[in-house]
């Protein structure tokens, strides 16, 4: 029995976009619809970083290319390629949204997490915080994986793996016609 639903792809296809829109649709139809999302960050044309940002708007650093970054103060710096990891405003941002998943009433939700990527598995918090919530019965994830790529992360591969997981790939050719597949699964989540 599906519980969950993850969209997986190549950097850059659309994932995020397609979560953006399965949420507008979803909160139309009547769905209780929280998490967070990713986004890109730009400045003179060039990516710098990228945020997080709540469905209700509040945004936050999850990282920033080094010379944008500042000083670390002592605290431990993780990076990913040329970006640096501001965890605690990952953390202080996100790790809230997950308290809230199992409270309000007897609808389920639809939780969103985009992403389980490299730079949000730098937080012990957030990973314990995933796997509760993917035990949960009081909500459906809808969520963004990467691809699998040649060095695989734990967590990623354990949604991947999960028999109440479906995951769509996304590709240039499907992105604009999956996003109904997509929500019918995710509704179908929601009947259980």
């Amino acid at each position: 029995m599906i519980k969950h639903v993850f969209l997986t792809g190549q950097p850059g296809v659309g994932k995020t976009t397609l979560v953006q829109k399965a949420c507008e649709a979803l909160v139309s139809s009547g769905a209780t619809v929280e998490g967070f999302y990713t986004e890109e960050v730009k400045a003179g044309g060039r990516r710098v970083g990228f945020d997080v940002v709540t469905l209700t708007g509040e945004r936050g650093h999850l990282s920033r290319i080094r010379d944008m970054a500042g000083p670390s103060h002592g605290r431990q710096e993780y990076t990913v390629g040329q970006y640096v990891v501001d965890l605690p405003s990952f953390e202080n941002l996100v790790l809230p949204l997950f308290k809230n998943v199992g409270s309000g009433g007897a609808a389920k939700k639809v939780f969103i997490i985009d992403e389980i990527g490299k730079m949000e598995l730098f937080s012990q918090s957030f990973i314990r915080a995933v796997r509760q919530t993917l035990g949960s019965s009081s909500c459906t994830i809808l969520g963004t994986i990467p691809v699998l790529k040649h060095k695989p992360l734990v967590l990623v591969e354990e949604v991947r793996g999960r028999s109440d997981v479906k995951v769509f790939t996304i590709s240039k050719e499907n992105r604009n016609s999956i996003l109904q597949d997509v929500l019918s699964t995710v509704n179908e989540c929601l009947k259980q």
